[in-house]
C-alpha cells in the first residue's frame, strides 16, 4: 500500500496533465471552429453584397442606355424604352431574390444604404417610363444614384472590415472626334 501512496502524486499529475491537454485541445478546436465559421459567413455576406450590387447596376446601365436614346445621357449604346422594358423587368426580377438574401444576411446599415440606392434607381426608371427628357432632372437623379452606390459600397466595406475603397467617380470625357482616314491612291 505504501508503494501506491508513493506513486499517487505522480498518478494525479498524469491525470491532471491529461485533463489539461484535453481542455486545451477542445478550447482550441472551438476557437478554430468559430473563426472558420465567421470567415464562411463573411465570404457569404460578400457574395450577397456583390450579387445585390450587380443586380442594381444592371438596371442602372439599362436606364443609362434609355437616357442616351433620349439625348440626356452619354451611353454609347442607346436603347428605346420599348426595347429596354424587358431588360428592366429582368433586372428587377434578379434584384428581388438578391434583395431578400441581403435582408437576411446584411447588416442593418448595409440594408438601409441598399434601400436608399435602389429607391433612387427606381426613381430613374420611373422618370424614363414617364417620358422624362429634362437634362437637369436626369443629372440630379444620376448624382443621387452615384451617391447611393457610394454609400452602399462604403457600408459594405465597413461591415466586412475592409479599408476604404475608390469612390468610382471619375470624369467622363466627351467622345473625341475620329480623325479622317487618309485616302489611299
Amino acid at each position: 500500500m505504501s508503494a501506491f501512496i508513493q506513486q499517487l502524486p505522480a498518478l494525479i499529475g498524469v491525470v491532471i496533465g491529461a485533463l489539461g491537454s484535453y481542455v486545451v485541445v477542445v478550447r482550441g478546436d472551438r476557437v478554430r471552429f468559430r473563426r472558420e465559421q465567421a470567415a464562411r459567413w463573411e465570404e457569404r455576406r460578400l457574395a450577397v453584397y456583390s450579387d445585390y450590387a450587380r443586380s442594381v447596376k444592371k438596371a442602372v446601365t439599362v436606364a443609362y442606355r434609355v437616357a442616351a436614346e433620349r439625348g440626356i445621357g452619354t451611353h454609347p449604346h442607346p436603347l428605346t424604352l420599348d426595347v429596354a422594358q424587358p431588360l428592366l423587368a429582368e433586372a428587377n426580377d434578379e434584384r428581388d431574390p438578391s434583395g431578400e438574401a441581403l435582408i437576411m444576411l446584411g447588416s442593418v446599415v448595409v440594408v438601409e444604404k441598399a434601400r436608399a440606392w435602389v429607391t433612387t434607381v427606381m426613381d430613374m426608371e420611373r422618370f424614363l417610363r414617364e417620358g422624362g427628357r429634362d437634362q437637369e432632372a436626369w443629372q440630379a437623379l444620376l448624382e443621387r444614384q452615384r451617391a447611393g452606390r457610394e454609400g452602399y459600397y462604403a457600408a459594405v466595406r465597413e461591415d466586412l472590415g475592409l479599408p476604404p475603397g475608390h469612390s468610382a467617380r471619375w470624369p467622363i470625357r466627351e467622345a473625341e472626334p475620329v480623325p479622317p482616314v487618309p485616302s489611299q491612291r
